[in-house]
């Protein structure tokens, strides 16, 4: 849980420090290629869904929900997951402690420098020009190309036409 104060960058943006959290966690647990953030704070292991974060505020508070598939990942119709344990062998009380210690870190830097935190997410992230569908409601859907974050970790959408689009919640997905 995360009490905010008044000097918190928006509340939104720590969807970016979760993200940025549980990838520094895997890759402390497992030195494994193919990790990768997918906005706002999904991590893949190849094209596989590993992990994500709920974030859920309630008055000065955010409680931050952490889903990892350490053991097995279960079989989804519409998107393929992944299990950590195709590359090791991590237990729940041996991940929890690094999850604990990077979240700490990065909730730190999220207070001292957004800015940072959003390039150390991009790092992390799939590449700017990456083709990208964004569900932004059940009657609205979007395509067009990752074209980065805003400095609040807001994502940028190229569409077709050329037109930059910020969107700050929807569902997306890579191609």
């Amino acid at each position: 849980m995360v009490d905010l104060r008044p000097t918190d960058p928006p509340a939104a943006s720590l969807a970016s420090a979760a993200g940025l959290a549980l990838i520094r966690a895997v890759e402390a647990a497992a030195p494994a290629t193919g990790l990768m953030l997918k906005w706002p704070n999904d991590v893949l292991l190849g094209p596989g869904k590993l992990g994500g974060i709920l974030l859920e505020r309630s008055g000065d508070r955010v409680v931050a929900g952490f889903g990892v598939n350490l053991a097995s990942a279960p079989s989804l119709p519409d998107r393929p997951t992944a299990a950590l344990s195709s590359v090791a062998l991590v237990s729940p009380e041996a991940f929890a402690p690094l999850l604990a210690a990077a979240f700490d870190r990065e909730l730190e830097r999220w207070r001292s420098d957004l800015a940072s935190l959003v390039g150390l997410w991009l790092e992390s992230a799939h590449p700017v020009g990456t083709p990208l569908r964004v569900h932004a409601s059940a009657e609205e859907t979007v395509t067009g190309t990752f074209a980065g974050l805003e400095p609040d970790g807001a994502l940028r959408l190229r569409l077709d036409s050329g037109e930059l689009r910020v969107i700050r919640a929807a569902d997306v997905t890579l191609g």
